[in-house]
């Protein structure tokens, strides 16, 4: 096959070298060595649609957009293949950085995927591809928190969860996601959902996040406090319950979403009683299944948010109050 006047061949050792040591390079965090390497190996062997690739995911991982985007779209142009490239998904990732939406556009018919009409409007931002839920790991490389939210297009989840303070994230957040899920939530109806490494934050969120004590008498007494937060138009999150604490091993395999709750303890909850998460729900010795004193994260603006609890408790004072209120990110 020809490329360019070329005769399409099979690398050399030389630039295989410099490919292999450039990714150890990387995988160790010196990114600029690598960068060195990988464009010798592009000098090297420049009509290989490889060598462009690997210096494109390179600039992903530095989110260098701009030389991401430069670098990928010389990949594509070496291909070989009409559809399915993962070339073609690392171009998608660069031009929704950059909120190139044409090219967004294009990346994502020629990796196969269907794209509406016109999805992106006259505004640019693309609407209406409905991927359906999905869960995306906060802060991967830190403190790292997987959340559920909402699929805007291939690489951007608006997220839906409170998360905690820890990873730095609210919820309405939409962050930026890479393609490839490294793990998978699986839920009790059946349905499973993958879980894909946030590469960096697209679009902040202007809600607060506050955690505060409730006493709430019963589960009921919870989820009246979590519905009143909704239909106000924001959210509130009974971390007693949602959190568990993983392993990495754990959480970057497939992993049934709400094991822990009621009678059945989850093997992988890392959590203790007395604190956040599933086994947070019994005291020591007694297998109680609910403890009245519930942590409780919130998303809301601050003028909302006093009044938001003043309600629920005005609901029924008998059975709930609150107390210790913060705003924490």
């Amino acid at each position: 096959m020809r490329i360019f006047g070329k005769v399409r061949h099979r690398p050399s050792a030389s630039w295989r070298q410099a490919t292999d040591r450039a990714f150890t390079l990387i995988g160790d965090g010196r990114y600029e060595d690598a960068g060195a390497l990988l464009t010798r190996a592009a000098d090297l062997e420049p009509w290989l649609s490889e060598s462009w690739f690997n210096l494109a995911l390179l600039h992903k991982f530095r989110h260098d957009w701009e030389q991401a985007r430069a670098a990928g779209l010389r990949a594509v142009a070496l291909l070989d293949r009409e559809a399915g490239a993962p070339d073609w998904w690392n171009v998608g990732i660069a031009a929704t950085a950059l909120q190139d939406w044409p090219l967004a556009r294009r990346a994502w018919q020629a990796y196969g995927l269907k794209v509406p009409g016109d999805p992106y409007g006259k505004g640019g931002e693309p609407v209406g591809m409905e991927l359906g839920s999905a869960a995306v790991r906060l802060s991967p490389e830190g403190e790292a928190e997987v959340v559920w939210g909402r699929r805007l297009d291939p690489a951007r989840i608006e997220v839906l969860s409170i998360p905690l303070p820890s990873s730095g994230r609210r919820w309405g957040e939409v962050v930026l996601h890479d393609g490839v899920p490294n793990g998978e939530r699986i839920t009790a109806a059946g349905p499973s959902y993958p879980v894909f490494d946030e590469i960096e934050l697209w679009a902040p969120s202007p809600v607060p996040t506050w955690v505060v004590l409730l006493e709430a008498a019963a589960e009921s007494d919870r989820d009246a406090l979590e519905q009143l937060a909704s239909d106000a138009g924001f959210a509130a999150e009974d971390w007693s319950s949602s959190v568990r604490l993983l392993c990495r091993t754990c959480s970057e395999s497939a992993m049934p979403s709400g094991e822990g709750d009621g009678e059945h303890l989850d093997p992988h909850d890392h959590s203790e009683p007395g604190h956040p998460g599933p086994l947070g729900h019994r005291t020591a010795g007694s297998g109680s299944l609910w403890v009245p004193e519930r942590e409780c994260g919130i998303a809301a603006p601050a003028g909302l948010v006093q009044g938001l609890l003043d309600g629920w408790v005005a609901d029924s004072p008998d059975t709930r109050a609150w107390r210790d209120l913060e705003e924490v990110c």
